[in-house]
Formats: C-alpha cells, structure tokens, sequence
C-alpha cells in the first residue's frame, strides 16, 4: 500500500537524518571547505581571465571538484549499513529495495543540494558572482544532485570496505573533475582531454553551470538530460544489486 511504503520511508529518513546529525564532521567539512577554497582559487583566475570570468571559473570549479567529493556522504551512509549487518537484518522485512534506497538518499540529497547552494550564495553575497536566470541555475543544481546520488549510491554497494569507498570517491571524484574541465578549463588541457570529457558527468555539470549562468536554456537542458540519465543509469544499477534473483528481497551485501 502506498500509505504504508510511505510510512516506513518516513520512519528510515528521521532515522538516517538522526545518523547524520550525530556525527556532523564529514558534512561540515563539506560545507566549509569549499568556501575557504574558492576564496584562495579566485584571484588566481580572476588574474588570468578577468573578473567576471574569473570569478564564475573559481565557483563553477570549485561547486562541481567538491559536489564529486561529497559524494561519500551517500555512500558512506549506505557502507555503514552494509558493514553493520543492517542489509541482512532487513532481508526478513517487507521493506522494498527502493524504499531503502530514497530514505538514504532524502538526507543525503538535501546535504549536496545545500552544499551548491551555500557555496554560490557565499559568491554571490562576497564575489558579487550575478545569477541573473535563477531558475535554470537550480534546475542544473537538482539535476546534478540526482546524478551525484545516482553515483554514490552504485559505489557505495558494490566496494566492500571503508578505504576501498574513500580511495573511489576521493581518486574518482579528482579524475572526474578534472577531465570534466573544472578547476581548468579545457581549452588549456591536452586535445584528448576534450574528446574523452563528455563521458565525465563532471563535464556536464560544470558545463551546465556555466550555460545556466549566462542564460542558455537549450545548453542546459542538455546537461540536465544527460545529468539526469546517469541518476537514472546508476539508481536501476543499485537496486539490481540490491535485489536478489526473482524473490525482488533485498540480498546480503
């Protein structure tokens, strides 16, 4: 019953969000981080591209390198249940794949979301950075959230240990990032650099910013497709882990 899948995603976010709150340090990190690094990072491209390109570098760069690193927050949450036998204790439940899956990803969707968004309005109330269509800027930032859950969630059941999940998050989010052409742009990268971005989610992300700011709609609109068919690719990928031959219950991880 819908009332009642409902009811059980309810009971597992407060219990997520509760998980999350007690023990602050990696979101907090997160959080800050980001604004101390845009700070530092800004002269430099305002130096070399001017101020108004320079500062969207620095925010673009400096939003997309440490959403990707983030993403251990929805990963680690699913690691902890992993390594805490909780999987094997639900397999005796009604509880659904799905169900499992948005009450972790509610929690850690709000934390990336407010991460982007802290970080621009941090630029824009002390770097002045303009955002003159709004609404195409959150709809990128709601597509690359989804596609950033997408990612942590598949990494986060397929490693099985604490430094296998930080080794991924922390090489693959820095390999992402930089292919994708955020902290440097493309044009001054290696030419194969340019050809083999486009597969990087960070590509269309830090691309999707960029076009979101200066108003480009059907740029971004592109982005948040191919954003959002990666959310789409790794969610389906996860729940087929997560579920076990043709019983549809949940497996051991």
């Amino acid at each position: 019953m819908p009332r009642e899948s409902a009811a059980r995603v309810a009971v597992l976010v407060r219990h997520n969000v509760l998980l999350m709150a007690r023990e602050p340090g990696p979101v907090l990190s997160r959080m800050v981080l980001p604004l101390v690094f845009v700070t530092l990072l800004r002269p430099l491209y305002v130096t070399g591209q001017g101020r108004t390109a320079g500062t969207e570098q620095a925010v673009v760069g400096t939003l997309v390198t440490f959403s990707l690193l983030a993403l251990g927050i929805c990963g680690g949450a699913i690691l902890t249940e992993r390594l805490g036998r909780t999987w094997d204790r639900l397999r005796g439940t009604a509880l659904r794949p799905a169900e499992l899956l948005v009450a972790k990803a509610v929690p850690a969707f709000a934390a990336l979301l407010s991460q982007q968004l802290l970080i621009v309005g941090f630029a824009v109330c002390v770097f002045g950075l303009r955002v003159p269509h709004p609404l195409l800027l959150l709809g990128l930032l709601l597509s690359w959230s989804c596609a950033l859950l997408g990612l942590g969630t598949l990494v986060g059941v397929l490693v099985r240990s604490l430094g296998a999940l930080s080794a991924a998050f922390d090489i693959g989010g820095m390999l992402l990032s930089s292919l994708g052409g955020a902290l440097v742009p493309l044009a001054a990268l290696p030419a194969w650099v340019s050809d083999v971005a486009p597969a990087s989610p960070g590509y269309w992300a830090a691309r999707g910013m960029r076009a979101a700011l200066s108003g480009d709609t059907s740029t971004v609109a592109q982005a948040c497709g191919t954003l959002l068919g990666v959310a789409l690719v790794c969610g389906v990928g996860a729940s087929v882990r997560l579920v076990g031959g043709r019983s549809g219950r949940l497996v051991a991880l």
